[in-house]
């Protein structure tokens, strides 16, 4: 028969579980052997079996949920604390003292905020993403469970965070005077590139992490860079040329500019060279995907 969802000790991610009763002793009971085949070849992850866990994909979430903000004084306003002293800085020096105007007439700190929103969330889920499975090493070594479990978790999490810096988006909005335009309909798919783009590059970083513990430091590096690289404190119509073109190939500049469009009508609409950047996503979540299902049977032993 076949067993599912067996916790085992340091056991790699099977793609079936045999067992079988044998009797061993007239006076004892029978006996199950499970014997462990791990999965070879480059394959994307069993979405069945992910299925059939998903109440412990809640309870990570909810448990990462309430850690987050556990003995904090000032608990989840820390998801807004953040943006808004990264929006004060950047009006001060850009805006300030080196005359970095935004797109239109919009007010800077609107604008700026519009932007450091979705940044947020997405350097908050790439680090939580490549972190996932170094600072969950007990888990891994010790119980059967989907790996990729742990990097979704870190995508769902600063959900909660996005939500409640969204929200006071939307206040500061009308404190301004503005309202979102028609185009926010399409915030979802801003949004999901934004989902993307954090995962995929997340998963090359996690399974590396396991074996090296170098990823950790590039990637806090690799967010510094990413942030100055991405139109937050300045406008992407600043670079023209070849430049530009280049610029467009990074995904987060149709997020950081498409919820700018979206919410307060900028003048920087997206172009059909954006979708180069979306292409681009698609390519890293799938090739991460792979990578980490390559990389998941060494999980248990290197972690």
């Amino acid at each position: 028969m076949q067993l599912q969802g067996v916790t085992l000790l340091g056991v790699k991610t099977p793609t079936s579980v045999e067992a079988k009763s044998t009797d061993m002793d007239p006076t004892t009971e029978n006996r199950i052997h499970t014997t462990i085949t791990p999965p070879s070849g480059w394959r994307f992850p069993n979405l069945g079996e992910m299925w059939e866990f998903r109440e412990m994909l809640y309870f990570l979430a909810l448990r990462d949920v309430r850690v987050r903000y556990k003995q904090t004084i000032v608990g989840p306003a820390w998801a807004v604390i953040k943006p808004i002293m990264q929006m004060i800085v950047f009006t001060l020096f850009f805006n300030g003292l080196l005359n970095v105007a935004a797109d239109g007439d919009t007010p800077y700190p609107i604008w700026s905020y519009a932007a450091l929103v979705p940044w947020a969330y997405f350097a908050t889920s790439l680090n939580g993403v490549a972190l996932s499975l170094v600072s969950n090493a007990n888990m891994v070594k010790k119980t059967y469970f989907p790996r990729m479990l742990l990097p979704l978790t870190k995508v769902i999490v600063p959900c909660v965070d996005f939500l409640i810096a969204f929200v006071t988006l939307l206040l500061m909005m009308l404190a301004f005077g503005y309202v979102p335009t028609v185009n926010a309909l399409w915030l979802p798919l801003f949004f999901l590139l934004m989902v993307i783009t954090s995962l995929g590059v997340g998963l090359w970083f996690a399974a590396m992490h396991v074996q090296f513990r170098d990823a950790g430091y590039v990637v806090s590096f690799l967010v510094q860079i990413w942030l100055y690289i991405t139109p937050i404190a300045y406008p992407s119509s600043l670079l023209e040329g070849p430049a530009a073109t280049f610029y467009m190939f990074n995904p987060m500049v149709l997020v950081a500019d498409g919820f700018r469009w979206a919410l307060i009508g900028t003048d920087t609409a997206p172009e059909p060279i954006n979708l180069v950047s979306v292409v681009i996503a698609v390519i890293v979540l799938i090739t991460g995907l792979l990578y980490f299902q390559r990389m998941e049977k060494s999980f248990a032993d290197v972690v």
